[in-house]
């Protein structure tokens, strides 16, 4: 049976959508999770929810200090962070490339982007010192290739920035106990998928575009997330993981 027995782990973005079903997850499943993220009502909440297991954890992730500040709590709480899930993100304005404006880009890229390298960058040694740990980082299907019906230069190029950081760092860390992969979501229904889609009529085209012709639960995401950072994915690292219901096979 698949168990994250002794893992301790930071998830962000774990107040709501698919970053609070990986916590209740990764509970379920033995470990202590730190839910981090920039909503202090909902992740209270969550952490009250989950129990002793579990602990929210104030953090913007495009703060490099504050990633430092919550990694030391953490490990002061529970021990060093063996499993770190970036899953923060915004999903960027959804306009063409020539009215995307430079803030909103930046923006985008600031938590979609930077969030993950200052999270991988405040995990790694500690994971090192312990003797090892699991990566996951969440990008998208528009990670793999822009989908058409939703024009977000911003997100797109995100993502795909997502998967190079992701194979960097497990090739560099692939000796020294560290495991890092990229889980690619197709469409999700969760609050982040309505408000980056814009109009009922957006989502119905995604859902057209997928081969299984309807949107994932986050659930199912949740569960390749748990075994990437278990034990029984010793041997799987710097690779792209589709949670799409085929979307990426259609294109």
């Amino acid at each position: 049976m698949l168990t994250l027995t002794g893992k301790v782990a930071i998830i962000t973005g774990a107040a709501q959508g698919m970053g609070a079903e990986h916590a209740r997850t990764f509970v379920e499943l033995g470990a202590h999770v730190a839910i981090a993220d920039i909503d202090q009502q909902l992740g209270a909440a969550l952490a009250e929810e989950l129990g002793d297991a579990a602990g929210f954890f104030h953090l913007d992730v495009t703060n490099p200090d504050q990633w430092a500040q919550v990694v030391g709590r953490v490990a002061g709480r529970w021990g060093p962070v063996t499993v770190l899930v970036n899953n923060a993100g915004v999903p960027g304005p959804v306009v063409s490339t020539a009215d995307l404006t430079v803030e909103d880009y930046l923006r985008t890229v600031s938590v979609d982007q930077h969030g993950v390298f200052f999270g991988m960058r405040a995990v790694l040694p500690g994971m090192v010192d312990a003797g090892g740990g699991a990566i996951i980082n969440i990008a998208s299907v528009a990670g793999f290739a822009h989908v058409r019906h939703v024009p977000n230069a911003a997100y797109t190029a995100a993502k795909f920035a997502v998967r190079g950081l992701t194979r960097a760092a497990a090739v560099e860390y692939s000796g020294r106990g560290v495991r890092v992969n990229c889980v690619l979501p197709g469409p999700i229904a969760t609050p982040m998928l309505a408000r980056g889609s814009a109009t009922a009529e957006a989502v119905k085209a995604i859902e057209d575009s997928v081969v299984m012709k309807r949107c994932g639960q986050p659930r199912e995401v949740s569960s390749l997330v748990a075994f990437l950072a278990s034990d029984a994915a010793s041997y799987i690292s710097g690779g792209d993981h589709f949670v799409d219901g085929g979307q990426a096979a259609g294109w």
